[in-house]
Protein backbone atom coordinates (compact mmCIF):
# COMPACT_ATOMS: atom_id res chain seq x y z
CA UNK A 1 0.00 0.00 0.00
CA UNK A 2 0.97 3.65 -0.31
CA UNK A 3 1.92 5.43 2.88
CA UNK A 4 3.59 8.58 4.09
CA UNK A 5 6.69 7.74 6.08
CA UNK A 6 9.04 9.67 8.32
CA UNK A 7 12.49 8.23 7.70
CA UNK A 8 14.59 10.93 9.35
CA UNK A 9 13.80 13.64 11.90
CA UNK A 10 14.35 16.63 9.63
CA UNK A 11 10.84 18.03 9.72
CA UNK A 12 7.85 17.97 7.37
CA UNK A 13 9.95 18.50 4.26
CA UNK A 14 11.64 15.13 4.81
CA UNK A 15 8.52 12.90 4.78
CA UNK A 16 8.30 10.45 1.89
CA UNK A 17 5.56 8.68 -0.05
CA UNK A 18 6.52 4.99 -0.08
CA UNK A 19 5.11 1.51 -0.69
CA UNK A 20 4.97 -0.69 2.39
CA UNK A 21 3.07 -3.76 3.57
CA UNK A 22 -0.47 -3.36 4.81
CA UNK A 23 -0.92 -3.59 8.59
CA UNK A 24 -2.12 -6.80 10.18
CA UNK A 25 -5.83 -6.81 10.96
CA UNK A 26 -5.94 -9.41 13.71
CA UNK A 27 -8.68 -8.43 16.21
CA UNK A 28 -8.67 -4.91 14.73
CA UNK A 29 -10.98 -2.87 12.51
CA UNK A 30 -9.34 -2.65 9.09
CA UNK A 31 -10.27 0.58 7.32
CA UNK A 32 -9.70 1.52 3.70
CA UNK A 33 -8.66 5.10 4.31
CA UNK A 34 -10.25 7.78 2.13
CA UNK A 35 -8.95 10.77 4.09
CA UNK A 36 -6.50 11.33 6.95
CA UNK A 37 -6.39 14.25 9.33
CA UNK A 38 -3.23 16.27 9.86
CA UNK A 39 -2.53 17.56 13.38
CA UNK A 40 0.16 19.56 15.17
CA UNK A 41 1.64 16.43 16.80
CA UNK A 42 2.49 15.20 13.28
CA UNK A 43 4.73 18.24 12.81
CA UNK A 44 6.39 17.76 16.20
CA UNK A 45 6.90 14.03 15.60
CA UNK A 46 8.57 14.74 12.25
CA UNK A 47 11.33 16.48 14.25
CA UNK A 48 11.36 14.11 17.20
CA UNK A 49 9.96 16.82 19.47
CA UNK A 50 6.74 15.16 20.61
CA UNK A 51 6.48 13.23 23.90
CA UNK A 52 5.67 10.10 21.88
CA UNK A 53 8.75 9.12 19.87
CA UNK A 54 8.17 6.11 17.60
CA UNK A 55 11.09 4.26 16.11
CA UNK A 56 12.12 5.25 12.58
CA UNK A 57 10.73 4.79 10.03
CA UNK A 58 7.10 5.39 10.97
CA UNK A 59 3.81 6.39 9.34
CA UNK A 60 2.32 9.55 10.92
CA UNK A 61 -1.36 10.38 11.20
CA UNK A 62 -3.69 9.96 14.15
CA UNK A 63 -7.17 10.23 12.63
CA UNK A 64 -8.80 8.70 9.57
CA UNK A 65 -12.09 8.42 7.74
CA UNK A 66 -12.95 5.62 5.36
CA UNK A 67 -14.82 2.38 4.71
CA UNK A 68 -14.53 -0.67 6.94
CA UNK A 69 -12.97 -3.63 5.16
CA UNK A 70 -13.30 -6.01 8.10
CA UNK A 71 -14.14 -5.87 11.80
CA UNK A 72 -13.93 -8.39 14.64
CA UNK A 73 -17.01 -9.83 16.28
CA UNK A 74 -18.53 -7.45 18.80
CA UNK A 75 -17.23 -4.26 17.19
CA UNK A 76 -19.68 -1.37 16.89
CA UNK A 77 -19.02 -1.21 13.11
CA UNK A 78 -19.19 -3.73 10.26
CA UNK A 79 -17.70 -4.23 6.80
CA UNK A 80 -18.93 -1.53 4.43
CA UNK A 81 -19.65 1.08 7.12
CA UNK A 82 -18.50 4.68 6.71
CA UNK A 83 -16.41 5.44 9.78
CA UNK A 84 -14.03 7.79 11.53
CA UNK A 85 -11.34 6.56 13.86
CA UNK A 86 -8.23 7.24 15.88
CA UNK A 87 -4.98 5.39 15.24
CA UNK A 88 -3.15 6.30 18.47
CA UNK A 89 -0.84 8.87 16.81
CA UNK A 90 0.49 6.80 13.93
CA UNK A 91 -0.46 4.87 10.83
CA UNK A 92 -3.22 7.09 9.50
CA UNK A 93 -1.54 8.56 6.41
CA UNK A 94 -1.81 5.38 4.36
CA UNK A 95 -4.17 3.47 2.07
CA UNK A 96 -5.16 1.09 4.88
CA UNK A 97 -5.20 1.48 8.67
CA UNK A 98 -5.89 -1.06 11.41
CA UNK A 99 -7.59 0.45 14.46
CA UNK A 100 -8.61 -0.70 17.91
CA UNK A 101 -12.36 -1.43 17.82
CA UNK A 102 -13.15 1.04 20.62
CA UNK A 103 -11.54 3.88 18.62
CA UNK A 104 -13.78 3.57 15.53
CA UNK A 105 -17.18 5.26 15.17
CA UNK A 106 -19.93 5.34 12.53
CA UNK A 107 -19.96 8.56 10.48
CA UNK A 108 -23.32 10.21 9.69
CA UNK A 109 -24.28 9.99 6.03
CA UNK A 110 -24.54 13.77 5.71
CA UNK A 111 -20.85 14.25 6.59
CA UNK A 112 -18.27 13.67 3.85
CA UNK A 113 -15.31 11.41 4.47
CA UNK A 114 -12.97 14.38 3.97
CA UNK A 115 -14.80 16.35 6.63
CA UNK A 116 -14.96 13.26 8.84
CA UNK A 117 -11.17 12.98 8.83
CA UNK A 118 -11.09 16.40 10.49
CA UNK A 119 -13.59 15.68 13.23
CA UNK A 120 -12.17 13.61 16.05
CA UNK A 121 -8.97 15.32 17.20
CA UNK A 122 -10.27 18.86 17.14
CA UNK A 123 -13.99 18.55 17.82
CA UNK A 124 -13.65 16.06 20.65
CA UNK A 125 -10.80 18.08 22.18
CA UNK A 126 -12.96 21.22 22.10
CA UNK A 127 -16.00 19.31 23.36
CA UNK A 128 -13.93 18.10 26.34
CA UNK A 129 -12.50 21.59 26.84
CA UNK A 130 -15.78 23.49 26.86
CA UNK A 131 -18.13 20.95 28.45
CA UNK A 132 -15.94 19.15 30.94
CA UNK A 133 -12.96 21.36 31.76
CA UNK A 134 -14.41 24.80 31.05
CA UNK A 135 -17.92 24.15 32.44
CA UNK A 136 -19.46 26.36 29.76
CA UNK A 137 -22.78 27.88 30.85
CA UNK A 138 -25.55 29.10 28.59
CA UNK A 139 -25.01 32.62 27.32
CA UNK A 140 -21.31 32.88 28.22
CA UNK A 141 -18.71 34.51 26.01
CA UNK A 142 -15.92 32.34 24.60
CA UNK A 143 -12.71 33.76 23.14
CA UNK A 144 -10.38 31.57 21.08
CA UNK A 145 -6.80 32.22 20.00
CA UNK A 146 -5.51 30.83 16.73
CA UNK A 147 -9.12 31.06 15.59
CA UNK A 148 -8.43 30.29 11.92
CA UNK A 149 -6.70 26.99 12.76
CA UNK A 150 -8.15 23.56 13.40
CA UNK A 151 -8.85 23.97 17.13
CA UNK A 152 -9.98 27.54 16.55
CA UNK A 153 -12.54 26.74 13.88
CA UNK A 154 -13.81 23.78 15.91
CA UNK A 155 -14.33 26.09 18.88
CA UNK A 156 -16.26 28.57 16.76
CA UNK A 157 -18.49 25.78 15.41
CA UNK A 158 -19.05 23.98 18.71
CA UNK A 159 -19.29 26.76 21.30
CA UNK A 160 -22.70 28.10 20.19
CA UNK A 161 -24.11 24.57 20.00
CA UNK A 162 -22.94 23.92 23.57
CA UNK A 163 -24.55 27.13 24.82
CA UNK A 164 -22.17 30.05 24.27
CA UNK A 165 -23.92 33.33 23.64
CA UNK A 166 -20.97 34.99 21.93
CA UNK A 167 -17.69 33.90 20.35
CA UNK A 168 -14.70 36.18 19.86
CA UNK A 169 -12.01 35.03 17.44
CA UNK A 170 -8.39 36.21 17.64
CA UNK A 171 -6.47 35.82 14.37
CA UNK A 172 -2.90 36.73 13.47
CA UNK A 173 -3.47 38.28 10.03
CA UNK A 174 -6.28 39.97 8.11
CA UNK A 175 -6.50 37.16 5.55
CA UNK A 176 -7.70 34.84 8.34
CA UNK A 177 -10.65 37.02 9.34
CA UNK A 178 -12.92 35.49 6.71
CA UNK A 179 -12.03 31.96 7.88
CA UNK A 180 -13.06 32.77 11.45
CA UNK A 181 -16.29 34.43 10.33
CA UNK A 182 -17.17 31.48 8.11
CA UNK A 183 -16.71 29.18 11.11
CA UNK A 184 -19.27 31.24 13.02
CA UNK A 185 -17.39 33.89 15.02
CA UNK A 186 -19.57 36.63 16.46
CA UNK A 187 -16.61 39.03 16.48
CA UNK A 188 -13.07 38.86 15.08
CA UNK A 189 -10.05 40.83 16.31
CA UNK A 190 -6.43 40.87 15.21
CA UNK A 191 -3.75 39.54 17.56
CA UNK A 192 -1.98 42.90 17.52
CA UNK A 193 -3.83 44.85 20.22
CA UNK A 194 -6.35 42.08 20.86
CA UNK A 195 -6.76 42.66 24.61
CA UNK A 196 -7.80 46.29 24.21
CA UNK A 197 -10.20 45.34 21.42
CA UNK A 198 -11.79 42.60 23.54
CA UNK A 199 -12.21 44.92 26.52
CA UNK A 200 -14.01 47.37 24.23
CA UNK A 201 -16.23 44.65 22.78
CA UNK A 202 -17.24 43.49 26.26
CA UNK A 203 -17.61 46.98 27.77
CA UNK A 204 -14.69 46.28 30.08
CA UNK A 205 -16.18 43.11 31.57
CA UNK A 206 -13.97 40.57 29.80
CA UNK A 207 -14.79 37.05 28.64
CA UNK A 208 -15.94 33.97 30.50
CA UNK A 209 -13.74 31.41 28.75
CA UNK A 210 -10.49 31.66 26.77
CA UNK A 211 -9.55 28.69 24.60
CA UNK A 212 -5.78 28.88 24.09
CA UNK A 213 -3.92 26.42 21.86
CA UNK A 214 -1.20 29.01 21.20
CA UNK A 215 0.46 29.91 24.51
CA UNK A 216 3.53 32.12 24.19
CA UNK A 217 3.40 35.83 24.95
CA UNK A 218 -0.40 36.09 24.79
CA UNK A 219 -0.85 34.09 27.97
CA UNK A 220 -0.66 36.87 30.57
CA UNK A 221 -3.06 39.03 28.59
CA UNK A 222 -5.40 36.04 28.33
CA UNK A 223 -5.59 35.97 32.14
CA UNK A 224 -6.23 39.72 32.10
CA UNK A 225 -9.03 39.28 29.57
CA UNK A 226 -11.12 37.08 31.88
CA UNK A 227 -14.26 38.29 33.60
CA UNK A 228 -14.61 37.47 37.31
CA UNK A 229 -14.95 33.71 37.60
CA UNK A 230 -13.52 33.20 34.12
CA UNK A 231 -11.58 30.14 32.93
CA UNK A 232 -8.47 30.06 30.74
CA UNK A 233 -8.26 26.67 29.01
CA UNK A 234 -4.72 25.61 28.06
CA UNK A 235 -4.79 23.29 25.04
CA UNK A 236 -1.26 23.60 23.67
CA UNK A 237 1.68 25.75 22.72
CA UNK A 238 1.77 26.24 18.95
CA UNK A 239 3.36 29.62 19.65
CA UNK A 240 6.44 27.74 20.84
CA UNK A 241 7.01 29.08 24.35
CA UNK A 242 5.42 27.39 27.35
CA UNK A 243 4.24 30.31 29.51
CA UNK A 244 4.04 30.68 33.27
CA UNK A 245 1.37 32.36 35.36
CA UNK A 246 1.69 34.58 38.43
CA UNK A 247 -0.91 33.05 40.67
CA UNK A 248 -1.70 36.34 42.42
CA UNK A 249 -3.60 37.25 39.23
CA UNK A 250 -5.84 34.24 39.83
CA UNK A 251 -6.66 35.47 43.31
CA UNK A 252 -7.36 39.03 42.24
CA UNK A 253 -9.85 38.04 39.57
CA UNK A 254 -11.18 34.81 41.04
CA UNK A 255 -10.19 33.18 37.76
CA UNK A 256 -8.82 29.78 36.80
CA UNK A 257 -6.14 28.37 34.50
CA UNK A 258 -7.26 24.89 33.48
CA UNK A 259 -5.28 22.22 31.64
CA UNK A 260 -7.04 20.40 28.79
CA UNK A 261 -5.28 17.11 28.06
CA UNK A 262 -7.93 15.32 26.02
CA UNK A 263 -5.68 12.44 24.96
CA UNK A 264 -4.39 11.86 28.48
CA UNK A 265 -7.98 11.81 29.73
CA UNK A 266 -9.54 9.35 27.31
CA UNK A 267 -6.56 7.00 27.50
CA UNK A 268 -7.33 6.50 31.18
CA UNK A 269 -11.15 6.67 30.90
CA UNK A 270 -12.03 3.86 28.51
CA UNK A 271 -15.64 4.79 27.81
CA UNK A 272 -15.08 8.51 27.42
CA UNK A 273 -14.67 8.64 23.63
CA UNK A 274 -17.85 6.65 23.06
CA UNK A 275 -19.65 8.97 25.49
CA UNK A 276 -18.41 12.00 23.57
CA UNK A 277 -19.42 10.54 20.21
CA UNK A 278 -22.88 9.81 21.63
CA UNK A 279 -23.17 13.55 22.29
CA UNK A 280 -21.58 14.86 19.10
CA UNK A 281 -22.84 12.43 16.42
CA UNK A 282 -26.54 13.40 16.70
CA UNK A 283 -25.60 17.08 16.46
CA UNK A 284 -23.76 16.37 13.20
CA UNK A 285 -26.48 14.09 11.85
CA UNK A 286 -29.19 16.70 12.50
CA UNK A 287 -27.15 19.54 11.04
CA UNK A 288 -27.25 21.44 14.33
CA UNK A 289 -23.45 21.19 14.33
CA UNK A 290 -21.89 21.92 10.97
CA UNK A 291 -19.16 19.61 9.71
CA UNK A 292 -15.64 20.99 9.28
CA UNK A 293 -14.72 22.54 5.94
CA UNK A 294 -11.15 21.25 5.70
CA UNK A 295 -8.26 22.32 3.54
CA UNK A 296 -7.58 19.21 1.45
CA UNK A 297 -4.16 18.18 0.14
CA UNK A 298 -3.36 15.10 -1.96
CA UNK A 299 -1.51 12.34 -0.12
CA UNK A 300 1.68 13.08 -2.05
CA UNK A 301 1.72 16.61 -0.60
CA UNK A 302 1.74 15.43 3.01
CA UNK A 303 4.96 17.31 3.74
CA UNK A 304 3.41 20.59 2.66
CA UNK A 305 0.26 19.85 4.65
CA UNK A 306 2.19 19.09 7.85
CA UNK A 307 4.41 22.15 7.35
CA UNK A 308 1.33 24.39 7.17
CA UNK A 309 0.64 23.54 10.80
CA UNK A 310 4.23 24.07 11.85
CA UNK A 311 4.47 27.50 10.20
CA UNK A 312 0.89 28.41 11.19
CA UNK A 313 -0.22 29.18 7.66
CA UNK A 314 -3.04 26.61 7.81
CA UNK A 315 -6.57 27.98 7.61
CA UNK A 316 -8.97 25.56 9.22
CA UNK A 317 -8.52 21.83 9.58
CA UNK A 318 -5.97 20.20 7.23
CA UNK A 319 -6.78 16.83 5.66
CA UNK A 320 -5.05 14.50 3.20
CA UNK A 321 -7.15 12.95 0.43
CA UNK A 322 -6.00 9.34 0.21
CA UNK A 323 -8.60 7.97 -2.25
Amino acid sequence: MRAIQVTRLDGPEAVELVDIDEPSGDDLVVVEVHAAGVAFPDALMSRGLYQYKPDLPFVPGGEVAGIVRSAPAGARVSAGDRVVGLTMLGGGMADVAALQPDLVFPLPDNVSLEAGAGLLFNDLTVHFALRDRGRLHDGETVLVHGAAGGIGTSTLRLAPVLGAGRTIAVVSTEDKIAVARAAGATDVVLADGWLKAVKELTDGKGVDIVVDPVGGDRFTDSVRSLAPGGRLLVLGFTGGEIPTVKVNRLLLGNVEVVGVGWGAWWMTHKEFLAEQWTDVEPLLASGQLSAPDPVIHPLADAGQAIASLENRSAKGKVVLAVR
